[in-house]
């Protein structure tokens, strides 16, 4: 029985290893599921106003939308990558459909917070019941009274209406919901539907195998994490190399002097090597042997990015 609990252990943590950007895509939707539930009970309040209730309901969708995508444009390393590209190297070896590709591998991770801003938005109705309820034509409401208009409807969403419309609140607001869910449901079947077909396109358009793939994305994931852990005790070592020169002593716990002693520190890295591994990368070969990072690519010795007969381009990083 133990046996058996440590190999599903195992399994689930394999699986899960493989996955991470399903696993952050899925925390960031549910954060943001979460953020907007709380946004509807605290901060949510139309103003039930002709001519603000429009603007309010849009920009309590649209606002906090953009906001998330900025910010995952911003936490995304592809876009730093493509920055630190153009600035040491510029965009002349990258081919149209190579800057298509990254862009929309940096929209796209971009795009889950806010997608999944808006359609939880639409599905729950409220913003879109504020934005358009003063827009109902009352020529569409059975026996509604004439001396009202805009200005009673714009007040639907707070239910601030006279008694004898009391129906027709509950019918416009259904209508209005009715509209929203619909539209929230139509935006998860296209987001749906893009996502396959770019998946699709990606393995098809692909000349790697689909375990090659699994294996450049396992390291990739391997290399980010032993290089963050390695760099973090490179620069902690040489400061305390430093630290101790200026003072005459440095004061270290156990770990730390541990650390000093296991791993001496000599020097730095001068700027052109973090120029060298800095930036995007493409996948390329050499001589028939797959370089999978720019890391790697400086490890070989292999100078240039440009395609060469003996180094040639084969798929860009768009995952």
């Amino acid at each position: 029985m133990a046996a058996l609990i440590a190999e599903n252990f195992r399994f689930l943590s394999l699986f899960f290893k493989s996955k991470d950007v399903m696993i952050f895509n899925g925390l960031v939707a549910l954060g943001t599921v979460g953020s907007e539930e709380l946004f509807s009970v605290v901060a949510f309040h139309c103003p039930c106003s002709p001519a603000r209730n429009y603007i309010y309901g849009l920009a309590a969708i649209g606002v906090p939308a953009l906001a998330l995508f900025l910010i995952g444009v911003i936490w995304n390393n592809h876009t730093w990558n493509l920055v630190a590209e153009c600035h040491k190297r510029g965009t002349k070896n990258f081919s149209a459909a190579a800057t298509f590709l990254l862009f929309g591998s940096i929209m796209g991770r971009a795009s889950v917070a806010p997608i999944t801003w808006s359609v939880i938005s639409l599905l729950r109705g409220e913003a879109y019941i504020c934005a358009l309820s003063e827009f109902v034509k009352p020529s569409s409401l059975d026996k509604f009274p004439v001396e009202y208009g805009a200005e009673v409807l714009a007040k639907i969403p707070c239910r601030d209406v006279p008694a004898n419309l009391t129906k027709f609140r509950d019918e416009v607001t259904r209508r209005l919901r009715y509209e929203s869910q619909l539209f929230g449901w139509l935006l998860i079947g296209i987001v749906a539907v893009l996502i396959f077909l770019t998946k699709c396109l990606k393995h098809c358009c692909s000349p790697l195998s689909y375990r090659q793939e699994a294996y450049w994305a396992q390291y990739r994931s391997n290399e980010d994490k032993l290089f963050r852990r390695t760099a973090e005790v490179h620069s902690r070592i040489l400061a305390a190399k430093n630290v101790k020169q200026f003072f005459g002593f440095v004061a270290l716990d156990k770990e730390e002097k541990e650390l000093v002693q296991e791993f001496p520190v000599e020097g730095v890295q001068p700027s052109p090597q973090w120029n060298a591994i800095t930036g995007v990368y493409i996948y390329r070969e050499n001589k028939g042997f797959p370089l999978y990072s720019r890391l790697h690519k400086w490890a070989k010795g292999v100078e240039g990015n440009g395609p060469t007969p003996e180094g040639h381009e084969l798929l860009f990083l768009a995952s």
